[in-house]
């Protein structure tokens, strides 16, 4: 009986039962570092490399893909700490990086002079690990300690050290966290806020911490005093403190508790404990100016008489925020038009710094406080491109703003939110030859009526005959957004070679504002892919392109996407790369950190709708034999303890059981990303692209 369940299960042919599990012949690739498992995985490692590294194109599109990784003349994307700029820099020589500093009037010149802060390779020798630099926290207001943030080879698990800014050194006996999934926050200069696996059951479901503890100066982790609990069974990525500074000095301090990955509670920490606060499940705490809390609306919130819309930003004043968190009384900052969707906001020391889409094309704007409001200015960037904001000084009106598209070398500007002077300070030199290429921006018409915006860059006299080779792009989940951006390595190692490519902002993504990702959830995920689809079959309706020179690329939920467009379109492309996804859409939440993303999938073991509909779309589960599929690239990293690797090796071998070619590479470092260092990126750079160019311009 079992072997006739398991053969009807690699030919496609089992039909489970709603609410139990499809039997399952490998579930033994879950034991991620099993050495049986291990041996699988260098076996066909040893596959894939040996016949795309034998391919004559993949030298020279490692070593192209290195030297842009490497080069030195990249813009070093800034921060500001204590009136200074520092900046994390990888090349060549500091494979894993080091964290540097420098004056602000340095930094604008063309080759900054540079102070060594702390150098990972360095450490690494010194401790004998393969340490990845996570980032840093800095204590608040003066910037002079911090939690530096380590991950072994990538992991999203950390190591929390204190570090001292004034030495460039760690703290002898000072925060030392062991590794975890930590959430913290400096409180004061001797106290952390934080959230841990205090004991092996102090984690929820999804592996991430639900208690937050008040640990002092020398405290031991067993000695820390709990301020806040939620539950074993809370979603999304576990409980996070948090506190706000504004630039008078005053503080906010508060825990989100996620109730799922998109709905949470508030609650306000002061001296009556911990108090909820009266916002809807998806109203977020954005930021602290001039004494009033921000606030993200993901649903509409109606309070104080007024109903606030869905994609707005709203606040309410600090001292009555703290003293009664049950009675807010609400005022708006910003409404998004019909069009416009908000992508981030930052705050100086006096303003918010808002960037915004219309109609997929950034804007960035300036709110103040004013007696009866908030005051609106525009900051005059350029147009028709992506803006991004960058970090900002919450000591000064100094905030960056980065501009980008897909054929305009990013460049790095800064803004005075109080003048509203903005300056170019960066600009990165040409990478690829855009001289001959165009971008344009089509709609396709998805299956409800619904159109779907997408770019294409292409080649001003590209041929409409189908026969560009094109690669298609896009994530369509939790609410990301995908705007035009400028690639490097996309450019010189497709466009240049003669290929186009294509991004989609499909449902499931925020680029129309919270209903757009509302489109996708749950059961209502297939028009996500049906959009996908679309917009693929519009391109062939253009004849920009054709199935024989399509290809498609996504990772995480965009390899779900990839999985899922693999299976139910396999007649619309000829190459497709599936890049750290997820693929079994029935067992998600037994693997890595998959329960903490039910509220964007549903839950498959509560909800028979759910079950019934990723019975049907989970890619994992729809392999059918005799269906003539493209031969997919999969790549993952058996270090990535978000997504996991699970997903991506058992879809492998189910194709391997139907004796369906695939190429399959997994990194053994690098956490939910393409490698630890440089020289890992560079080889999964040049990996897939030898791919994509064997498959889509022989």
């Amino acid at each position: 009986m079992r072997s006739t369940l398991w053969l009807a299960f690699i030919l496609g042919l089992a039909t489970p039962v709603i609410g139990a599990e499809p039997f399952d012949p490998y579930l033994w690739l879950e034991a991620f570092t099993s050495p049986k498992a291990m041996e699988w995985v260098h076996a066909h490692n040893d596959i894939t490399t040996k016949a795309l590294e034998a391919n004559p194109r993949y030298t020279p599109l490692y070593e192209a893909a290195l030297a842009i990784a490497g080069a030195k003349d990249r813009i070093p994307f800034p921060a500001f700490r204590h009136g200074e700029i520092v900046n994390f820099w990888q090349d060549p020589a500091h494979l894993r990086g080091v964290l540097r500093q420098t004056t602000l009037a340095e930094y604008k010149q063309a080759d900054p002079k540079w102070t060594t802060v702390l150098d990972v390779d360095a450490l690494n020798q010194v401790e004998s690990k393969s340490w990845v630099y996570h980032g840093v926290h800095y204590l608040q207001p003066d910037e002079t300690r911090g939690l530096v943030a380590l991950s072994d080879g990538g992991e999203d698990a950390t190591e929390v050290r204190e570090f001292d800014f004034n030495t460039n050194t760690f703290v002898e006996g000072g925060f030392r966290i062991p590794r975890g999934k930590h959430r913290y926050a400096w409180e004061d200069v001797n106290t952390l806020l934080l959230a841990t696996d205090w004991t092996p059951a102090d984690l929820t479901t999804s592996g991430y911490p639900f208690i937050v503890k008040r640990l002092k100066r020398g405290q031991a982790l067993p000695e820390a005093r709990e301020v806040f609990r939620g539950t074993k069974k809370d979603g999304g990525y576990g409980v996070t403190p948090t506190v706000l500074h504004d630039g008078q000095g005053r503080t906010f301090a508060y825990v989100e508790r996620p109730l799922d990955t998109f709905r949470h509670e508030t609650y306000v920490l002061g001296s009556n404990g911990a108090q909820r606060l009266a916002i809807p499940a998806k109203v977020s705490v954005l930021d602290l100016v001039a004494g009033r809390v921000l606030y993200q609306l993901d649903e509409a919130w109606s309070a104080g008489g007024r109903v606030f819309p869905a994609g707005s930003i709203a606040f309410t004043e600090l001292e009555a925020t703290q003293n009664s968190p049950s009675a807010l009384q609400p005022g708006l900052v910003w409404a998004p038009g019909p069009r416009e969707a908000l992508i981030g906001a930052s705050s100086t020391k006096n303003q918010l710094v808002v960037s915004v889409l219309d109609n997929v094309r950034g804007k960035a704007f300036v709110f103040e406080p004013t007696g009866s409001g908030w005051s609106k200015r525009v900051l005059a960037l350029p147009e028709n491109v992506s803006l991004d904001l960058g970090p900002s000084d919450p000591h000064s009106s100094r905030a960056f703003v980065n501009v980008t598209g897909f054929l305009t070398p990013s460049s790095l500007w800064l803004a005075d939110t109080d003048s509203l002077a903005v300056e170019p300070v960066k600009t990165l030199p040409a990478k690829f030859d855009a001289s001959a290429h165009v971008v344009e921006q089509f709609e396709a018409t998805s299956t409800d009526g619904t159109k779907i915006p997408y770019f294409i860059v292409h080649r001003k006299d590209q041929a409409l005959d189908g026969s560009t080779p094109t690669l298609l792009s896009a994530y369509g989940g939790f609410q990301a957004s995908e705007t035009p951006y400028y690639s490097a390595t996309t450019g010189k190692l497709w466009l240049e070679k003669g290929g186009a490519f294509a991004l989609a902002n499909i449902r499931g993504g925020g680029e129309f504002g919270p209903q757009w990702h509302e489109a996708g959830i749950g059961v209502k995920r297939q028009i996500i892919y049906d959009d996908f689809a679309s917009v693929a079959q519009d391109l062939i309706a253009r004849k920009l392109t054709s199935p024989r020179r399509l290809g498609i690329e996504g990772g995480s939920n965009g390899g779900l996407l990839m999985g899922v467009e693999f299976v139910q379109h396999p007649d619309l492309w000829n190459a497709v790369i599936i890049d750290v996804p997820l693929l079994d859409m029935i067992r998600i939440s037994k693997i890595a950190a998959g329960a903490s993303w039910q509220g964007e999938y549903g839950d498959v073991h509560a909800d028979p709708k759910v079950m019934a509909f990723w019975l049907k779309t989970s890619p994992y589960h729809n392999l059918k034999a005799g269906v003539k599929y493209p031969e997919p690239y999969i790549f993952t990293t058996t270090k990535d303890d978000r997504v996991g690797p699970q997903h991506a090796r058992k879809f492998a071998a189910r194709l391997e059981a139907m004796k369906l070619p695939f190429y399959f590479y997994e990194n053994t470092e690098g956490g939910h990303g393409s490698g630890a260092d440089l020289k890992q990126a560079a080889r999964t750079s040049a990996l897939s692209m030898t791919y994509l160019q064997m498959k889509l311009m022989n």
